[in-house]
Order: structure tokens, then sequence, then C-alpha cells
């Protein structure tokens, strides 16, 4: 009786199995080659491993990496590693298995290799080593997720990690740009030689129009006062001097300093 009590148990794990979700994960039942729409993304699902099979597929953001020859506007092939973030929408994940299959990063491939000609060969090569990088992954994301949204794919984002030109080129591009600072430092220079003149031309105006308003001021009654104090203030020295004057303004003709002095 014992016996059979404990068959019991046995028969119930035969029949039924349990598959673990993780977060981060989506499961489903395969009945029979069939897929279940249901979707669980975190917990336990029981199943018969007789007649069925848990699928798990990946719902976080994935990372796909290529290296890949993209074409440039001027016929050139540039070497580039690429980095394909996208998600898989969780409730289209049966569908996704269905119509494309597992090895759906395949397609992502052929979508990206078809989006990155028709984007590439609009920009020269140069572009891809300055800003306009930013510009050509968004178009390029943007052609995939046409092409993959409606499929629930997600593209959230791609990265152009690194370029490699041909050497000569790189030699070129170089050489304009060195040429291009050049050019800019040099229209530095000049525009600082031009503020320095416009000073100089600033500072030779107000002296003009100052002693311009200085020989408009002394006229004769202010000539005339200033010859009185210039006078007083010889009258203090004890130098002596010999000075020649019209009784107007003072000339010093000779000043001599006292024994003391010398």
């Amino acid at each position: 009786m014992k016996s059979k009590l404990m068959l019991i148990p046995l028969a119930i794990l035969l029949l039924f199995n349990c598959a673990v979700i993780r977060p981060g994960e989506a499961g489903m039942k395969q009945k029979l080659g069939e897929l279940e729409d249901k979707v669980t993304t975190q917990g336990t699902i029981w199943y018969n491993p007789f007649t069925t099979k848990v699928v798990k597929e990946s719902i976080q953001t994935n990372n796909l990496e290529l290296s890949l020859n993209l074409p440039t506007k001027e016929g050139l092939s540039v070497t580039s590693e690429i980095s394909i973030l996208y998600r898989l929408e969780v409730d289209r994940v049966p569908e996704i298995l269905e119509k494309i299959g597992p090895n759906y990063t395949g397609v992502i491939t052929s979508v990206f290799r078809s989006a990155s000609a028709d984007v590439c060969s609009q920009f020269f090569a140069k572009d891809m080593h300055s800003g306009r990088r930013a510009d050509i992954e968004l178009a390029i994301q943007d052609k995939m997720h046409e092409n993959l949204n409606k499929q629930g794919i997600n593209i959230e984002a791609v990265l152009m990690k690194s370029i490699q030109l041909p050497s000569g080129l790189s030699t070129s591009i170089e050489q304009k740009l060195q040429a291009e600072q050049d050019a800019m430092r040099m229209e530095f220079i000049l525009q600082q030689e031009r503020l320095e003149a416009q000073r100089k031309i600033i500072e030779a105006e107000g002296t003009r129009d100052a002693q311009k308003i200085l020989s408009e001021g002394l006229t004769p009654a202010i000539i005339k006062i200033r010859s009185i104090e210039a006078f007083k203030e010889l009258a203090k020295s004890a130098n002596s001097k010999v000075i020649i004057t019209d009784g107007k303004t003072p000339y010093l003709i000779n000043s001599e300093k006292t024994p003391e002095e010398q």
C-alpha cells in the first residue's frame, strides 16, 4: 500500500515539470510545436515535458556588434565597428518567433546593411569623423525602425564606435583640418590687430581733441595770468637766471646754480 502511495507523487512529477522565468526574460509554452500567446515575464511555468516545452527569449536591451564596410558618397569603403541596441516587445515575442524565428538577429543585421548603405552613400567619408556622425547614426536608426518596428523589434540606438578610413584619405583629412585650424588662428590674429589699430586711432583722436580744446581755451587773458604765475615761481628760486621777455610771456634763457647748490 505504501509503495502505491509513493508512486502517485512520482507520476505527477513525471507528467509535469517547472520552468523558472527570470527578470528580463519572456517565457511561452510550445505545445506540440505550437506557441501559446500567453507570455510570462517573471515566475514559474508548469508544463508537461512529454508534449510541451518552454521557450525563453530576452526582453532586455541587447547589443548586437558588427564590423562592416560602409560605402561613402565619394565611392570609398570605410570600415566601422557598429553596436545596434535593440529590444523585443514583450507582447509580440510569440509573433516574432513565428514570423521571423529565433534567428531574428540575422534579420536585424540584414536590415542594418541595407539602411547603412542608403544613408552612408549620402555622406562624405570625412563626415564620419566630424560632428555629423550623430546625424548618420540617427538616420540609420530611423530607417531600421521603419522596417523592424512593425515586426515587434525596437531599435533603440545605432552607434558607430570606430571609423577606419583609407590611409591616404586619413592623411588628407588631417592636413585639411590642420589648414582650417591655421586659418582660424590667423583670422584671430588679424582680428586682434584690427582691434589694436582701432584702439590707437581712438587714442590719437582723443589726444587731438584734447589739444584742440586746450588751444581753444588759451585766450590772451589766460596766457597773461599764466605768465604772472610763472614770474612768481621764478622769483622764488635762488638760482641766478637770464630772462628775455616782451612783458607777456617769460622765456628762460639760462639758469645757474648758487654755490651752495653746487
